[in-house]
């Protein structure tokens, strides 16, 4: 099973829902969960499956960053390439884009971690959200229900 988690630091100086906002514009189907931090003024959580990812393989697709997406991945990708983390900008997230900065931004980026119980059910994801491409365009597409 792949299991995504998504997280949102905010700063105190920035809007609780502003934030929000901005989680929602690239996951809009995932219920966010706010806890207050001592630090920070609090942070966004969630966790799912590979539907939470959904909106998130239509914008790859929309934005023609289907390279871009799984250079990130791969730059994330742990030992025993079973799972992989990365981040999306915040402030760009706002306007619904997607953007991947090189490293954690000032204020704070979107998380996103995604495992699976096995290699090959990673390798399927993976296909999923980012396929290879030719010229910028899938060699394939494989359906959500594949994964």
């Amino acid at each position: 099973m792949i299991k995504v988690e998504v997280s949102a630091i905010v700063n105190p100086t920035e809007s609780k829902d502003k934030v929000h906002s901005a989680l929602i514009q690239i996951f809009p189907d995932t219920d966010f969960e706010y806890e207050e931090l001592p630090e920070h003024s609090g942070k966004f959580s969630a966790e799912g499956d590979v539907y939470t990812l959904e909106h998130l393989h239509y914008l790859i697709r929309e934005e023609e960053i289907i390279d871009t997406s799984r250079t990130r991945l791969n730059v994330g990708l742990t030992e025993d390439e079973m799972s992989t983390s990365f981040i999306i900008s915040k402030q760009v997230a706002t306007v619904g884009r997607l953007n991947y900065p090189a490293q954690a931004e000032p204020l704070g980026s979107i998380n996103i971690n995604v495992s699976a119980d096995s290699v090959e059910e990673f390798e399927r994801f993976y296909d999923w959200l980012t396929p290879p491409t030719e010229d910028g365009v899938p060699d394939f597409e494989n359906d959500i229900e594949d994964v």
